[in-house]
């Protein structure tokens, strides 16, 4: 199996400045992900998920998706890329004014 930490910093990393960190004795680690000094997304990862390569990748999709629709990009655009089979490039950051803070980030 690969290591599920290379896989989230694959993911993240040429746009996105990584912090993940233990959360809970059961093995939960929080994934923040910052640019230019705003955080960008915040999500729980629990040890199942980390573990299990497929829901690995869904969470890491899940999150490109949503940072993709909160930078304006066409939902539709975003989900023909995932269910392709292409899998999902994230668009590259921009910074455009304030930063709005997304619900339930």
């Amino acid at each position: 199996m690969d290591n599920p930490f290379q896989i989230i910093t694959d993911a993240f990393a040429p746009d996105y400045q990584i912090n993940l960190s233990i959360q809970g004795l059961d093995g939960s680690i929080m994934l923040t992900l910052s640019n230019s000094g705003r955080i960008v997304a915040k999500r729980m990862i629990s040890a199942e998920q980390r573990n299990d390569p497929t829901r690995l990748k869904r969470l890491v999709q899940s999150i490109q998706f949503g940072i993709a629709i909160e930078q304006g990009h066409s939902a539709m655009a975003i989900l023909e890329a995932m269910t392709s089979g292409d899998g999902l490039t994230p668009p590259p950051p921009k910074v455009i004014g304030q930063p709005r803070q997304a619900a339930g980030l």
